[in-house]
This record gives C-alpha cells, structure tokens and sequence, in this order.
C-alpha cells in the first residue's frame, strides 16, 4: 500500500516533466471540426470569465491580447479580478467581428452560447477566412452536435487541447491531475443514497437551468446527487416551475452571478407560490456556487465540493 502511494505521487510529480513538446503543424478537434495550428498563436483572446480562468491558469497571459464577457454580466471573483488587472477587456458583453480585428487576435477561445451563437456574426466559419482561429468550450458543442451527457472529461479535454495548442502540456497536465485527486478525495466518502438536485441559475416565469447536457450534470453527479433534469437533451435551458415542482428536488443549487444576488436569489424561491411543497424549500437545503464552478472551469473541483457537502454534510 506504501509503496504504491509512493509511486502514485513520484508519477504525479514526474509525469508533467515528461509531456512531449508540441510538433507543428498540429490538428485538434473541436466540436465536429478539426483544428490545424502552423504554430502557437500569440494574440489570443479568451471569451467568459470560466476560458480567460483556463488561459490564465496555464500560464498564457503573455499570449493574449485581451478577454470579453466578464464585467457585463459581474461574473468577476475578487480573486480572478487581481489576475485580471493589466488585462484588457475587449468587450463587457459580446465582442464583434470588428472587435477581434481591431485587436489583431489570431485565436478565440469561445463557446456556443458563451460568446457565440449558431447563426451570429461570429463564428469559426465567419473567422477562419479571417485567419483567426476558433476553439470551441467542449461542453457547449451540444449546440451543433449530439453528444453524450456533460462531465468532467469535458473540462479536462479543453486543458489538455489548450496545453497543446499553446506547447504548455507539462502545466496542462498538473492541473488536470490536481482536479482529480480532489475529485476523487471527494468521491471517497459519498454515501449510496443520490439525492435529487435542481440548479437555479435565473429566471422568475421560468427557470433558467440545466440539463444532461449542461456542466452542472457533471457536478452534481461527481457530488453523489442526481439532477432532476437529467432526461432533458439540453444544455442550458428553461423550464416551467410544475416541472420543478413535480419532481421534487430535495436540494436546490443557487449559481450566484449577476445583479441579482444569491441571497435574493433564495428568497424568491422560498417564497414562490408554487415550490411551497418542495422538499428543499420546505426544509430550506440550498447549495451556492459562483458562476465560473457551475461552467466548465478549474472551479468546478471547488462545486463538487460544496455541493456535496451541502447533499451529504461532509
């Protein structure tokens, strides 16, 4: 036993010192699309507070020229806002076409419905003949194509992929093995009972949530509970409170972002007409987690571990 914990940390410690460097020319999936990269691009620029997280944790800031998305929707950690500081913020919302050329970007990290839309202006076909190249969040590809249920695999894919792309594979991995081994601490001590979970994330006529295909399945799951929604092919998406109210979840997941705060967020739900006889109203079990660990991120170690306190007590 020893002597394979033992090997278990010198791997650990040894197996980022040993990643290949990157050859180039490199090709790279990316949702239904294949990627090739002559070299690592150098004026990057990552869209939503959860990719610029990514970009940063792997060391590329020298590499990019900016970031987009963030303060329009006060999605920003006291903590990522010191990292950010020095970094410009192209856009507080959506950036433009025009918006990636004015700033010579050469490589947008972006998503479907996180910075890009099916049928917008901005998109890997609108921007290849730009010579920008797109890589797309892999969790938001259920957009353009069928996929199986999110997971972690999702997140770990976007790191590993970036690790290539930008030759900091030996990083890429560190932080990959890092979320594991607390993933795996968590999973350790869950307990066979699954309780039923919903994530709210906005919305008053409706719920603005998360299905199967959405980050929040993985977490939840990861966390020893099971998402009320995880028979909805969607990813984000809306439902109508019966639907809530019909399956009855026992613990509620709040995403705090936004104008309206988690605290608010609580009140409304605890005072809706129609969650009255909801378990996790009535006994008041709401989980909070910040946007950026309810999207594909490094966060989302920290989700799993406050979820699944919240569903188990420990």
């Amino acid at each position: 036993m020893i002597r394979s914990a033992l090997l278990a940390a010198l791997l650990l410690v040894a197996g980022p010192a040993l990643a290949e460097a990157t050859r180039y020319p490199l090709t790279v999936h990316s949702c239904n699309r294949e990627v090739t990269f002559a070299k690592a691009p150098e004026r990057a620029l990552s869209h939503d507070i959860n990719m610029t997280q990514m970009m940063l944790a792997l060391g590329l800031r020298t590499k990019m020229v900016g970031y987009s998305g963030v303060s329009g929707w006060k999605a920003v950690t006291p903590a990522l806002r010191k990292e950010l500081d020095g970094l410009p913020e192209l856009a507080s919302k959506y950036p433009s076409v025009e918006t990636l050329l004015n700033a010579n970007v050469d490589f947008f990290f972006a998503g479907w419905d996180y910075g890009m839309r099916v049928g917008g202006d901005l998109t890997p076909q609108s921007l290849a003949p730009l010579g920008i190249a797109v890589y797309e969040l892999t969790e938001s590809c259920a957009f353009v194509m069928k996929r199986p249920p999110a997971s972690l695999d999702d997140t770990y894919t976007d790191l590993r992929n970036l690790g290539r792309i930008f030759d900091v594979q030996a990083r890429a991995s560190q932080l990959i093995e890092q979320m594991q081994q607390r993933v795996a601490s968590v999973q350790q001590h869950l307990p066979a009972q699954r309780p039923r979970v919903f994530l709210y994330d906005s919305g008053e006529d409706r719920a603005m949530t998360s299905g199967r295909l959405g980050m929040p399945e993985a977490l939840i799951n990861a966390a020893g509970g099971r998402n009320i929604l995880d028979d909805i092919e969607a990813s984000w998406t809306r439902v109508n409170w019966e639907s809530v109210v019909e399956r009855n979840p026992e613990v509620i997941v709040i995403v705090d972002y936004g104008e309206i705060t988690a605290a608010q967020k609580q009140q409304f739900l605890e005072q809706h007409p129609a969650l009255q006889s909801v378990d996790a109203v009535r006994n008041r079990r709401f989980v909070v987690i910040p946007y950026v660990a309810a999207t594909p991120s490094l966060e989302n170690v920290e989700a799993i571990e406050a979820i699944a306190k919240g569903l188990h007590g420990a």
